[in-house]
């Protein structure tokens, strides 16, 4: 499989869009395409070529594992031991932002390079119309990270895609800016009963624990369990201050609430739109001139916890 193409295409998702883009990953090939959260890099989950083509593209560390994007708790059910905590949440939340870490299936048929030798596999069921459409186009179970290099800011947009990756992928499905923006929460679901959040997210744990009925345990491995766990990431490649009140000579200043900059996550303080802009905020950011980045304080009640999340790693 080729490692660079003459061209990106960058296509609207359209029917015609979609069946295209099933045809090249049923072939072993790239597609990135929206979800709500981010732009995902997409491959067929079950051949190790074509998830190999992934981590090329993204250079992305072989420890760290990948999600793998499922069309309903059917096809979930095919690739991992689902119990009734699993199932609750699922009826809960997907099709949705929750990425569920379960224990896999022995004859799931997902290829090694996708758990990262671990004996669990990490689930989503995506509500974005063009992935889910894409998902029924190919009638196969897609490992599908952000569609960015490894360690950088996620894309939100078709444009952020074709900046990172170039010529890695063929094919770019345009599905307009990313509604959620940060991506899903991961949960992982232990035998012992008790479970993790390993990535925060759009979802709560408020939300889970309502659902759940316990509180979660606290995350004490050190071993890389699900995409997001490294301490750096999300960088935008300049020295990141956070909690920033005002921005020094050479910062580019991104504000929150009433603390004003070059731009803003949310004039008004409304933590959905902050975190369906932060990418595009640390994008813009990493563009300007300035040589480094002031970002405003950011509560970190409900999603301000998954973006706060994200800019420490950013800053890291």
């Amino acid at each position: 499989m080729a490692d660079k193409h003459e061209a990106t295409q960058v296509r609207k998702a359209d029917a015609a869009s979609i069946a295209a883009a099933a045809t090249l990953l049923r072939c072993g090939e790239l597609v990135a395409l929206p979800t709500e959260t981010v732009y995902g890099l997409a491959a067929r989950a079950d051949r190790a070529e074509a998830v190999a083509a992934i981590y090329r593209a993204k250079g992305r560390p072989d420890f760290n594992p990948l999600i793998v994007h499922v069309p309903n708790l059917a096809a979930a059910e095919q690739l991992a031991i689902v119990d009734e905590r699993a199932r609750a949440l699922a009826q809960a939340f997907w099709p949705g932002a929750l990425t569920l870490v379960l224990p896999l299936c022995p004859a799931a048929g997902i290829a090694p390079a996708v758990t990262a030798g671990l004996p669990t596999i990490a689930l989503r069921c995506p509500a974005h119309p063009v992935m889910r459409a894409v998902l029924a186009a190919t009638g196969l179970p897609l490992a599908a990270p952000s569609a960015n290099r490894s360690g950088g800011v996620s894309p939100t947009t078709a444009a952020h895609v074709v900046a990172s990756l170039g010529p890695a992928v063929p094919l770019v499905l345009d599905g307009g800016a990313c509604a959620a923006g940060i991506e899903s929460t991961i949960v992982a679901l232990r035998d012992s009963g008790a479970w993790q959040v390993l990535r925060p997210g759009p979802i709560t744990q408020a939300q889970i624990s309502a659902i759940l009925g316990t509180e979660p345990d606290a995350v004490t491995s050190v071993s890389i369990e699900a995409p997001g766990q490294l301490a750096s990431h999300y960088a935008p490649g300049k020295p990141v201050r956070l909690t920033a009140v005002s921005a020094e000579a050479d910062e580019f200043m991104i504000g929150f609430g009433a603390i004003g900059g070059d731009i803003t996550l949310s004039s008004a303080g409304d933590l959905a739109e902050a975190a369906a802009r932060l990418y595009a905020a640390l994008h813009q950011a990493a563009e300007s001139d300035c040589p480094r980045i002031a970002i405003a304080p950011i509560p970190d009640e409900g999603i301000g916890g998954a973006i706060n999340d994200r800019l420490r790693r950013a800053a890291a």
